[in-house]
């Protein structure tokens, strides 16, 4: 596949004051849900990240700008209180390993994935003194005690790939690479970190789903759709923050350099695909097979939280401050940004 590292002439003269987002919030019809035990988990999150003196100055106020217990009581709003805990520590846990790999170069995201991968694979044996290795080994050790083994391999497995995946993103920053769409969509699904968090709906509910259900290909493609919903709007809503770092590992730049359109088109063109992504979700939804009644149960359920991610992540991201400040609900009802200056080295 090409891959360029320069934008077509043509965006490149474009010098816009504001974009308008897609309408996805209406689009997507599902049911908005929020767990009881919201508060209770922040608080015991924030406690057990912030032990031992982590998170100081700016890093601290950006955690409690995040409010990952609201998006995290969204996605799973069903879960018992000792599951949903993990998780949100989890969740927390991954946003902060986000921010670090925009701040990694290929060496960085290798010594952090040797950190993390002994620490999920060893979590009894592996020793180290870094504080990712002590927080991976802290929330795996709880998440083993009920997961099944199918969901420990697949969270282990698609956490390999995000590790993976970062790291082609660092290398592409590092030489200033801008990877044609289809190279990126695929890049994409893994630096997401969205499939680990599908493996935790096993885990928030208890579920034991065979591994041959699990590989169904509808229930690839539910997974899939949801994926590309929660990431591809990502792209849409982080992009002004974004570009005002010079970070082009975003759909947009990636649209506009390939089509070489201008951006408010680059950014119709990814919500398209987003109200697509949520038609495919339905759609394929209807088509789900029978495995018998216990197993159709327990996959309702496991659709039903893939549901919850969807429509959970594209409220929460008007609620956090991560990507519009304080000013998320005031977007949420105008869909009107106005672009940040780009700042200087």
């Amino acid at each position: 596949m090409s891959r360029s590292t320069t934008r077509n002439s043509s965006t490149r003269a474009e010098s816009p004051k504001k974009i308008v987002l897609p309408d996805l919030v209406s689009h997507c019809t599902f049911k908005l849900r929020r767990s009881r035990y919201r508060k209770l988990i922040t608080t015991e999150t924030k406690r057990w990240l912030f032990k031992d003196g982590n998170l100081l100055g700016k890093k601290r106020e950006a955690y409690h700008g995040l409010r990952c217990g609201l998006l995290t009581s969204m996605c799973y709003p069903e879960a018992g209180y000792f599951q949903l805990r993990v998780v949100n520590d989890f969740l927390t846990y991954l946003f902060h390993l986000d921010n670090l790999s925009d701040d990694m170069d290929n060496r960085g995201t290798h010594n952090t994935a040797d950190e993390v991968l002994n620490s999920l694979y060893h979590p009894h044996t592996w020793r180290s003194s870094a504080r990712v290795g002590k927080m991976t080994r802290d929330f795996y050790k709880r998440t083993i005690l009920t997961a099944t083994p199918g969901t420990q391999q697949r969270f282990i497995e698609t956490f390999d790939f995000f590790f993976q995946s970062v790291t082609q993103q660092a290398l592409d920053r590092a030489t200033g690479v801008i990877p044609d769409l289809e190279s990126y969509i695929a890049l994409r699904r893994d630096t997401s970190g969205c499939k680990p968090c599908w493996a935790l709906i096993e885990f928030a509910y208890n579920l034991n789903i065979p591994d041959e259900v699990m590989d169904h290909p509808t229930i690839h493609n539910l997974g899939e759709a949801a994926n590309d919903l929660v990431t591809w709007s990502n792209d849409i809503f982080s992009y002004n923050v974004e570009q005002s770092k010079g970070d082009t590992h975003n759909m947009i730049p990636v649209v506009m350099n390939q089509e070489g359109v201008d951006l408010q088109t680059a950014v119709d063109f990814v919500g398209n695909m987003c109200k697509q992504s949520i038609d495919r979700f339905s759609a394929e939804r209807n088509q789900l097979p029978s495995w018998g009644p216990e197993i159709d149960r327990e996959v309702a359920i496991y659709v039903n939280g893939l549901a919850d991610w969807i429509v959970g992540s594209l409220h929460w991201s008007f609620e956090s401050e991560r990507y519009f400040g304080k000013n998320g609900r005031d977007v949420k009802t105008t869909r009107i940004v106005e672009l940040l200056p780009r700042r200087t080295s």
